[in-house]
């Protein structure tokens, strides 16, 4: 162990994370106390699972509990768990630098809006710096369980910058944080102030929050000081539901993501019968800045307990990825306290439960998209995690119907970017004899608004879903079709909207006879643009999409559309490439300045020119930029003269 006292810099993310939290907006500051007792819970749950292995740990002392003591002539209030403490090299680690906790993501999520900052604290759990909010100085004296007594660490900072660490004798194991209050913050210090702020946040915690009685002489622990236990000090989870307030639902939820904010909706059971086990689970409130972060450490998913002992954070194996913004806690009587994770993997009884747990998730968020006031919450919900339940459909094949219905899209029914119709209600407005689903696929809703494709959809009055998600392409891939309905690419293969002329008989024959006449007059133009165009196109074709502009591109039947092409590319994997068809509008005045066109040298740059407008319009960018711009400032030129 070193010997020295050393006064260190922190991170500059730890630094700027300070820096936040001493001028934070947040009015509500008491919620430091919940923070730092929630961050003790964690610890006596980490030694009671180190434990398993190695009773020794406990050094003699089963009796796990957290104290709360105060001074009020001191101005100070000290927080003490007899849990599994840290080592010096921890200490660093955890306070110090950025190391494993994510902080760096949070920093580069800040917008420099204070408001919107301050939200964001929450999101991120700012657990130990929340202390910074009421103190002018903080210092914490801890050692890690098992390590000898004169392996204690103290750590102080005044948050400016800098934190002096040094070696101490330490009996017991644990850590204790006493917060020095500043001036305005300075009125916590009192009993009653303190036990009305651990009822209302921290009542949920598991094990005993101990204060002094109340009558007795503030901090210290002389000896017969009585502690009494000012919590409910029992697992919430295995509470019976009608026993659980709204409210206590609430803080138990900020304390196990490690959330500011009230959860969106939760849902709770006891499942008893071959298996018995308890779930709590939670939809936040909104979006975490970390959703698709894959960084190492501490991450706030779903804790599993065996038998009311925690065993592990971010239990994975009992959600599936597109469900991972699920918050809470699973706790089961029937498996064993010692299990490794590679273990729980194949367990049957953990496949038994994830099927439960999946199910219980799905029947909560369709009860919050039904009518009704609960259905606003649905759509903050699908605001916040859409993108992410819409990969359930490509995930899971046994419940891709019922995350199907719980999709929403924006539609050329009202062209606003929100997301709002489910596939139901897009068939509830489908057109008489319409039975296809129809949708086009973008980089962002305004390509897909503005997309040539949905020309003659608009003129029929014909609704098409605007998908601008990129998980949409392998959503559609994988989503044949609803309610007895094939969705269908506006930009693949050939189009035939004429679904309200064949109830009439003999109607459909004479349409399928039309299908494929190209009219006389375009065929000359047809071949020549095939030739001008060569190997870029598979096929030159008068369009049925087009109203307005002179041509599109569209991908064959069964090929892959411009964009899952360029989103393949993007992401360094394999495409097929995509194989267009230049379709032409027939009564548009560029296509009837073709016809006439004698010059070679002019008809192909016309050509170049449709094929890459048509590339741009669909959100793409030419192949040859500079070459594309030249061609224009020459037609442009021979326009004027």
């Amino acid at each position: 162990m070193s010997e020295t006292k050393q006064v260190k810099q922190f991170e500059a993310e730890v630094s700027q994370l300070l820096k936040l939290m001493i001028h934070s907006v947040y009015s509500n500051k008491e919620i430091f106390l919940r923070e730092l007792i929630s961050n003790a819970s964690d610890a006596i749950d980490r030694l009671r699972f180190a434990a398993l292995e190695d009773e020794e740990l406990f050094e003699g002392d089963t009796d796990l509990k957290i104290r709360v003591t105060y001074d009020a002539d001191a101005k100070t209030i000290t927080i003490a768990d007899n849990g599994i403490g840290m080592s010096r090299d921890e200490v660093t680690e955890n306070i110090g630098t950025i190391a494993k906790s994510g902080t760096r993501e949070f920093i580069e999520a800040l917008s420099g809006d204070e408001k919107n900052d301050a939200m964001l604290i929450g999101q991120f759990g700012v657990g130990f710096y929340s202390a910074f909010m009421v103190a002018d100085n903080v210092e914490l004296r801890t050692r890690r369980a098992g390590l000898d007594a004169s392996e204690g660490v103290r750590w102080e900072s005044k948050g400016e910058g800098e934190y002096v660490i040094e070696p101490i004798e330490k009996p017991n194991r644990g850590t204790e944080i006493t917060i020095h209050l500043t001036e305005d913050d300075a009125e916590l210090a009192e009993g009653s102030t303190l036990r009305h702020i651990v009822r209302k946040y921290s009542d949920h915690i598991s094990f005993p929050i101990e204060m002094p009685a109340e009558g007795e002489d503030e901090e210290g622990e002389e000896e017969g000081e009585k502690f009494e236990t000012v919590n409910q000090a029992s697992a919430l989870w295995v509470r019976p539901r009608s026993e659980i307030s709204d409210e206590e639902y609430q803080e138990f939820y900020k304390h196990v993501a490690h959330d500011f904010e009230d959860p969106l909706t939760w849902t709770h059971s006891k499942v008893e019968g071959r298996l018995k086990f308890n779930m709590l689970f939670y939809v936040p409130g909104r979006r975490p800045f970390d959703m698709n972060t894959n960084y190492e450490g501490k991450r706030h998913g779903i804790k599993l307990y065996v038998k009311r002992v925690f065993i592990m954070d971010d239990a994975e194996m009992f959600m599936p990825r597109y469900l991972r913004f699920v918050r809470g806690v699973v706790d089961s009587d029937d498996l064993t306290l010692n299990l490794s994770r590679e273990f729980l993997q194949e367990n049957r009884i953990v496949a038994a439960m994830r099927k439960t747990a999946i199910k219980r998730v799905l029947d909560m968020l369709e009860e919050l998209a039904e009518d009704g006031e609960e259905s606003k919450k649905y759509q903050q919900f699908w605001n916040a995690f859409g993108p992410v339940l819409k990969e359930g459909v490509v995930e899971d094949n046994k419940n891709r119907d019922r995350v199907a219905k719980l999709l929403r899209f924006a539609t050329t029914h009202d062209d606003e970017p929100a997301q709002t119709t489910s596939l139901a209600e897009y068939v509830e407005r489908m057109q008489d004899g319409q039975d296809k689903i129809y949708y086009v696929t973008a980089e962002t809703f305004a390509a897909a608004k503005n997309s040539p494709h949905l020309e003659v959809f608009r003129d029929k009055g014909v609704e098409v879903l605007l998908l601008h998600d990129a998980v949409d392409e392998w959503v559609t891939s994988h989503l044949a079709e609803f309610d007895g309905h094939e969705l269908q690419s506006v930009a693949i293969g050939e189009l035939d909207l004429d679904f309200d002329k064949k109830d009439e008989e003999g109607d459909e024959e004479d349409e399928a006879e039309k299908k494929d006449e190209t009219p006389e007059e375009l065929e000359g133009l047809i071949a020549k643009m095939k030739d001008a165009l060569g190997e870029r196109v598979q096929d030159v074709r008068v369009s049925k999409r087009l109203t307005s502009s002179p041509a599109c591109l569209v991908a064959g039947e069964g090929g892959v559309s411009a964009n899952l092409d360029r989103i393949l590319k993007k992401a360094g994997e394999f495409s097929p490439g995509f194989a267009p068809v230049l379709e032409l509008n027939p009564t548009h005045p560029i296509i009837a300045k073709l016809t006439g066109e004698t010059d070679n040298d002019s008809f192909g740059d016309w050509t170049q020119v449709l094929y890459d407008q048509a590339i741009l319009s669909e959100g793409g960018k030419p192949e040859d930029p500079a070459t594309f711009v030249k061609r224009m400032n020459k037609l442009m030129v021979d326009l004027m003269g």
